[in-house]
């Protein structure tokens, strides 16, 4: 067995790590750690109310991280939960959080929309389907080598879901 990235592997995760440091440089310059970012986003995408492990398994993030990041942001008087139906802990934005979010998070979403824009209809399918590809199949190979327990977790081949 060769222990070495073959050049495909090699540049696919140079170009992953570039773009989560991209992320990563965007929340420093806004002044939030990735944590903070993540939740402000997942709050805006997913809505007011969303739950804490809805946010952990749409953004593949721990659930420890996110309680501590949200702990963090209602300290801050920029988060409110509300209990549910049994544990549940519904997240809130409180009206300082949803003018960070405007503020901080809206023009990262017109950022990330945009480029799409430039992207030819076509060619956004195509990056949706092989990364769902590639996803998909290093689940599927991670859980059968590893027996991971994710599976059920892991986004499905699906041409119209949504990651």
């Amino acid at each position: 067995m060769e222990l070495k990235q073959g050049r495909q592997l090699k540049e696919f995760n140079i170009i992953y790590r570039e773009y989560d440091r991209i992320y990563h440089e965007i929340a420093r310059h806004l002044g939030l750690s990735d944590s903070a970012f993540l939740i402000l986003y997942a709050v805006t995408e997913l809505g007011d109310g969303c739950l804490q492990k809805d946010i952990a398994l749409s953004y593949s993030t721990s659930k420890q991280t996110i309680h501590s990041a949200v702990r963090n942001l209602e300290a801050g008087g920029y988060l409110n939960l509300r209990r549910g139906k049994r544990r549940d802990m519904h997240i809130y934005l409180t009206p300082a959080g949803r003018k960070l979010a405007q503020e901080k998070i809206g023009p990262v979403l017109e950022l990330e929309n945009s480029m799409f824009r430039e992207l030819t209809g076509e060619e956004g399918e195509q990056l949706l389907k092989l990364t769902r590809k590639y996803v998909t199949l290093f689940r599927k190979k991670a859980d059968r080598f590893y027996g991971l327990s994710g599976a059920a977790d892991a986004p499905q081949e699906d041409e119209n879901r949504l990651l």
